[in-house]
């Protein structure tokens, strides 16, 4: 089942950035980034709820407080990164930096959790690297090139370097806890963090000037980050993170297409060879685990 929860983990993600960068156009994209955090935050603990994981809160031991806390951290600082990309840059040019991150999961799984790297694995990174290249250099997409519209490029890889660090270790903190609790108490932190950076610049004030809008999109944005975390921490506490996270990666064919239909940012060839190549890697890094559980 793991497998079916970080392909709905994907499809929710895919959605979360083209929600969002229609509801942050007129709005500083911190303040957003706080905003969205409480729709997360209330989806997170009425989750927690419904399952009845609340009660094993004080279960929950020192190291694994510890890496979810961290893991909340990371989790804000990409966010933070990413969404002030997001501000600047076309959709389907910062989403597919922000999702290479597989690469450095897939490394960081491999020296930090000891997990196997086959042949497959190192190939699915090769085609991930490739097709996320094609994917930014493709031309004909306006304003977001890496020459134009500010610093989208670097928040970019700063999102998808906080972004790796965040799966190894919420993979670390959430073992031994119920994903739905782990993701709650993960995403107090983010909030905490979002809205500590809000009040330190002032930009509450600016809450006043929101039209409906950006509301109902942020308030979307949310919801569908709610679900794809939901999804995305279940798959992580039963799956290996090296599978999990390419498989959720998958998101960048979401988020390109609808970027493509809603926002009318334009996709060259190179551009859809690039997501073939990052479909074909994940396709390539799953199969020998799926291989491997149906001999079981």
């Amino acid at each position: 089942m793991w497998i079916l929860y970080a392909f709905c983990s994907a499809l929710f993600a895919g959605l979360t950035a083209v929600l969002a960068k229609i509801g942050i156009q007129k709005i500083n994209s911190h303040l957003a980034t706080a905003l969205r955090t409480v729709v997360v935050l209330v989806f997170a603990w009425m989750m927690v709820f419904i399952v009845g994981s609340q009660s094993s809160i004080s279960s929950v031991d020192s190291r694994s407080w510890l890496f979810l806390i961290l893991s909340g951290f990371a989790t804000g600082a990409s966010w933070i990164c990413y969404f002030r990309a997001l501000q600047t840059g076309d959709v389907n040019k910062v989403a597919p930096i922000d999702k290479s991150s597989t690469v450095l999961t897939m490394l960081l799984a491999f020296l930090l959790l000891r997990e196997a790297l086959s042949l497959n694995m190192l190939l699915g990174m090769c085609l991930i690297f490739t097709g996320t290249l094609l994917m930014v250099t493709k031309t004909g997409s306006g304003g977001g090139s890496p020459t134009a519209g500010g610093r989208w490029l670097l928040w970019a890889v700063l999102s998808a370097v906080f972004a790796s660090l965040t799966a190894i270790l919420s993979k670390i903190g959430i073992a031994g806890v119920e994903s739905n609790l782990g993701t709650a108490i993960r995403t107090a932190v983010v909030l905490a963090m979002a809205w500590g950076i809000v009040f330190f610049l002032g930009l509450q004030r600016e809450i006043r000037g929101i039209g409906a809008k950006s509301w109902l999109f942020l308030g979307l944005s949310g919801l569908a980050t709610g679900l794809s975390w939901m999804f995305y921490y279940r798959a992580l506490q039963e799956g290996p993170a090296s599978v999990v996270v390419p498989i959720d990666k998958l998101s960048i064919l979401v988020t390109v297409a609808f970027s493509a239909l809603l926002l009318k940012e334009p996709l060259g060839w190179s551009g859809i060879l690039g997501a073939v190549l990052v479909l074909g890697s994940t396709l390539i890094s799953e199969l020998p685990v799926r291989a491997a559980a149906e001999t079981k």
